[in-house]
């Protein structure tokens, strides 16, 4: 199966960026912070509202008839309601089974959360705080939740994966991003830092297994790649672990970094050179997704375009980066949908009314 999907984000995971007016009247920036702020009563009230309304089934009759095949549901790690840092939600992603085998859909399950986070980042939910690992308590409530999904939805027809735990960052990658993500409480954060790749390995083996326990092979074990795709060459072979897929995430940004100046034409070299050959090279040992991108870049004067040309710009971007996810098994869009307004460039739905993606980007 040739994945194209899009990601339902900022559904069970909130993402302020996404949805300003989720958080009007809060300090908030973080999931965490939000609780934080409100009153259980008026928190519970926010997230019925917004989760009730934000993705419908009418999002996956339109995605299905847009030509894609999967969607990726990122969750929390409290979404069974047992754990204080949340609101549980296991009612949506139950909801979303249903809508999607009656529109011929898949499902990626992504636990995008873990407690004390993966990654500092805000769709982790705890901004500037790395330390899920450093407590054996939050690991095994972590291995306790991807059991609890493999076991409810199994047998599922729906189901093409679970994503053991999204974006754990890598030392590189917190240098890349550098001080964008702050902890509300700094005394909170000391102490944070990447989870060791042995640490996250030895994760990934009980998460497989696991998942193995409640499904059949054809179940795919999603592991992401901690932003480090050529760490995993020799990691759980296929002929040992049947139904293990990476997942990698290729955003502009990270090639922007390196590039001195940003023609337009220069993209679709560096894209090749930064995104495909790894693809490339990756495919030979492990099937590969990517499983988030968008068309979001800093090309020189792309945002000072006519919209006919903004939009010429973006579908060459977008054709570049279709052929680079050629060299793998799919693609997975970020996002489907925002609230927040002029961001054609992460929204899916958006870009292919605007012209700025083609329409089934097969």
């Amino acid at each position: 199966m040739k994945i194209q999907g899009v990601n339902l984000g900022n559904w069970l995971v909130l993402e302020k960026w996404m949805s300003q007016e989720l958080f009007a009247g809060l300090d908030a920036d973080d999931e965490s912070a939000f609780y934080e702020d409100l009153s259980p009563e008026e928190a519970e009230l926010r997230l019925h509202m917004h989760r009730s309304y934000y993705i419908q089934e009418r999002d996956f009759q339109h995605i299905r008839a847009m030509g894609l095949n999967l969607v990726r549901i990122p969750v929390p790690h409290f979404i069974f309601g047992d754990c204080e840092s949340g609101i549980g939600c296991i009612e949506y992603l139950d909801r979303a089974f249903d809508w999607a085998e009656k529109y011929d859909l898949k499902v990626l399950i992504d636990l995008h959360t873990a407690p004390d986070s993966q990654n500092g980042f805000d769709n982790g939910g705890l901004t500037g705080v790395i330390k899920w690992h450093l407590k054996p308590e939050n690991i095994t409530f972590e291995l306790s939740v991807i059991e609890r999904l493999a076991q409810r939805y199994a047998g599922r027809r729906a189901l093409y994966g679970i994503e053991l735990l999204n974006e754990p960052v890598s030392e590189e990658m917190l240098e890349l991003v550098g001080t964008r993500y702050e902890a509300r409480h700094p005394e909170q954060a000391e102490g944070s830092e990447p989870a060791p790749v042995d640490v996250l390995k030895d994760f990934y083996l009980r998460g497989y297994e696991l998942v193995r326990r409640h499904s059949a092979p054809d179940v795919k074990v999603v592991l992401h790649d901690r932003f480090c795709l050529e760490q995993w060459e020799d990691f759980m072979p296929e002929d040992q672990y049947p139904g293990v897929v990476f997942d990698t995430h290729m955003y502009l940004f990270m090639l922007e970094m390196n590039m001195k100046e940003k023609p337009l034409s220069a993209y679709q070299e560096a894209i090749k050179k930064g995104f495909q050959e790894k693809l490339e090279r990756a495919q030979k040992f492990h099937p590969v997704i990517v499983g988030e991108w968008c068309i979001a870049n800093h090309s020189d004067g792309i945002r000072d375009l006519s919209e006919d040309e903004k939009a010429d710009a973006y579908r060459r971007i977008a054709q570049w980066e279709m052929q680079a996810w050629d060299a793998c098994d799919g693609w997975i869009f970020w996002s489907y949908k925002l609230h927040a307004e002029g961001r054609n460039d992460w929204d899916y739905r958006r870009a292919v009314d605007s012209g700025w993606l083609a329409e089934k980007c097969s």
